[in-house]
């Protein structure tokens, strides 16, 4: 299960809103980065075969099968700072992250 905070969820939407319609959410891990895999979030039009739809706060999302395993549990926030916005990744799987916080390793790699 993922989740999204409201923050998160706001601002998926606001995000959205500059789409075309009825986009879904996407949320992926691809390998790369700082320690080794690294988050992906865009827009898609559609669900492909295997892959799992959640919905959170109202927002569907979709996740491949390959990501879910690196991310199941992962609370997805959005917050704001005097450096600016931006989405923060809870991963319980994760055992190490990079100071950008969008990069990490699980213990599986």
């Amino acid at each position: 299960m993922i989740q999204l905070s409201k923050t998160a969820a706001t601002e998926i939407e606001r995000l959205k809103s500059k789409q075309q319609p009825n986009v879904l959410f996407r949320l992926a891990v691809k390998p790369g980065g700082c320690s080794g895999w690294y988050y992906d979030m865009s827009f898609d039009q559609a669900v492909q075969v295997g892959e799992r739809v959640f919905d959170s706060q109202g927002i569907q999302v979709v996740i491949d099968a390959e990501s879910l395993k690196y991310i199941k549990g992962l609370t997805l926030d959005y917050s704001e700072d005097l450096m600016g916005g931006g989405f923060r990744f809870h991963n319980p799987q994760a055992k190490a992250t990079c100071g950008c916080g969008n990069s990490f390793s699980v213990n599986n790699d």
